[in-house]
């Protein structure tokens, strides 16, 4: 599994409709229309929340694959509060299937291991620099 991630956002003078290349995927973020966007995708934001969400199912998914545990679906609910600074963030994690109360304590604990749960716990330095 790659350390490095890389995607690429193009934004013309369509209000705001953003287009991200990532690897071979192109999926496009806006904004609401009651925030002047064309409502076409999700917001960052939401992206942002989707992130985390799906990070969250599936290392869920693969600790439990590897262990051989009955995890039939795991549901994922993440909002992201920004009404008072700093934001917060809820995650809620709904497990299915016949595991015992040992395999859910301990898919909740792995929980947190997912890479992107990670990223947003730790103090991020973002560089920007700009580009000719």
């Amino acid at each position: 599994m790659s350390k490095i991630s890389h995607a690429q956002t193009s934004i013309t003078q369509e209000k705001y409709r953003s287009s991200i290349q990532a690897g071979k995927h192109t999926f496009i973020s806006d904004e609401p229309a009651n925030e002047g966007g064309t409502d076409l995708g999700p917001t960052p934001i939401q992206m942002l929340a989707g992130s985390l969400g799906a990070c969250t199912a599936i290392t869920l998914r693969m600790y439990a694959d590897r262990k051989g545990w009955p995890l039939t679906q795991a549901d994922v609910d993440v909002t992201i509060n920004r009404s008072t600074p700093p934001a917060v963030i809820t995650r809620q994690i709904r497990l299915h299937g016949p595991l015992d109360a040992e395999q859910r304590a301990r898919l909740m604990q792995i929980a947190d291991a997912c890479p992107v749960h990670k990223i947003l716990s730790a103090a991020i330095p973002v560089t920007t620099t700009e580009q000719f």
